[in-house]
């Protein structure tokens, strides 16, 4: 059993109407954490502690090239919340995770939060680094497509899990809503490299001793600032930036330092009732020569989201339903660069998209179903591997 596992810029400059405290339409992404049900309603009773969680679950049926390995169910998270209020200015909140049952079991979240005043809170614990918008907001109720983004979890190397600390703020003016976060941690590790995939690949990096102990004891910085228009939606800009690499080892050194970074833009909003979700990433990681071409240093990720309600009201006898026509369309790029030799390019790039349909019963309770097509080239450009499928799932807060 293991622990501790863990585009888009559309600018907003319209007006906004100023939202009540209870209108969920003025939370920002920086509250992500404490916008889900069990706190909300928590807060709403005066309860001092809260409980709750999420489950999801999803059938997967994929053919590579025309071989599959037939059809599976699988149990993909367990999640439990715990949030408690310990003064009027101080608040806790964290987070447990059992994937697959119980083959992977960490802790994702665990915090306190105090509060100077709304626009300067300090922050220390077990925290989701703000790198886009897909990391603080990940809970799959959330999201009406099965399987996360892949520049979320690949080039952003989300759910990413760190120890630190630092300070957010939300500050109204005029009609808006400017948010900021800054936070200093132990950072990602030797990983990033040293993996059994033959690239490289920041999800790697991640490891338990980063939530004990900094490998090289040079932490790393990431932050986020955004900027909420109820009219237009939420854009923000991100980024991490650190040492990963053990380059001392017993006084001695034994490597030159080696920074991994990262820049995301993401966008949250729509137009009418068209729901448009997008993040786009941008990676550098200072690679050794020694380890050859087919680890690159820049990486590039995006993925957009469009959701659209097509029946609103009753479905099957039952009321307030929502049924959803869904498309994702995303590309990654793990090798972004040249062949040293030939100035030909270098592949190592994922295309797909992703059709389908939600329907939800609430804004905390969906089904969902999808069909996913992706093409894969290697880092040569052969004749791209194709992979083919459909999913249905569900997925619910408690």
């Amino acid at each position: 059993m293991k622990k501790y596992t863990l585009i888009l810029v559309l600018i907003c400059t319209l007006s906004l109407a100023k939202a009540q405290e209870n209108d969920t339409t003025s939370y920002t992404n920086l509250e992500a954490i404490f916008t889900r049900p069990f706190v909300l309603n928590g807060q709403a009773g005066n309860v001092n502690t809260a409980i709750g969680g999420y489950l999801e679950g999803n059938t997967n049926y994929f053919s590579t090239d025309g071989v599959s390995d037939g059809f599976s169910m699988e149990m993909r998270r367990f999640n439990i919340f715990l949030y408690a209020s310990l003064h009027e200015r101080v608040k806790f909140i964290s987070e447990l995770e059992f994937e697959h049952g119980t083959e992977e079991i960490a802790l994702e979240t665990a915090l306190i939060d105090f509060e100077i005043n709304p626009a300067l809170v300090f922050r220390m614990g077990i925290l989701l680094p703000p790198v886009g918008y897909f990391n603080q907001n990940h809970d799959g109720p959330k999201w009406d497509f099965i399987n996360r983004p892949l520049v979320s979890t690949t080039i952003i190397p989300a759910t990413l899990s760190e120890i630190g600390m630092g300070f957010y703020g939300k500050i109204p003016f005029r009609r808006n809503i400017f948010t900021y976060e800054a936070y200093l941690v132990n950072g990602l590790q030797d990983g990033i490299i040293t993996n059994e995939t033959n690239r490289t690949l920041l999800a790697a990096g991640k490891s338990e001793e980063m939530f004990a102990e900094d490998n090289n004891g040079t932490p790393s910085l990431t932050g986020r600032v955004a900027l909420k228009n109820k009219a237009m939606g939420e854009v923000g800009l991100s980024g991490y930036t650190g040492v990963y690499n053990t380059f001392k080892l017993d006084g001695m050194m034994i490597d030159e330092k080696r920074r991994a970074s990262l820049v995301a833009l993401d966008y949250n909003g729509g137009f009418g009732e068209l729901t448009v979700l997008g993040e786009a990433a941008f990676s550098y990681v200072d690679v050794p020569e020694s380890y050859g071409q087919q680890f690159g240093s820049d990486q590039v990720g995006m993925h957009l989201d469009l959701i659209y309600p097509i029946k609103k009201g009753r479905i099957f006898s039952w009321n307030g339903m929502t049924l959803n026509a869904i498309f994702r369309f995303e590309y990654v790029d793990y090798n972004k660069g040249d062949f040293e030799e030939t100035n030909g390019n270098i592949f190592d790039d994922i295309l797909a998209v992703v059709p389908g349909l939600s329907l939800r019963f609430s804004k905390n309770t969906l089904l969902k179903a999808n069909y996913r097509r992706h093409w894969e080239r290697d880092i040569l450009g052969n004749p791209a591997v194709k992979t083919a499928g459909f999913q249905f799932g569900f997925a619910s807060y408690f």
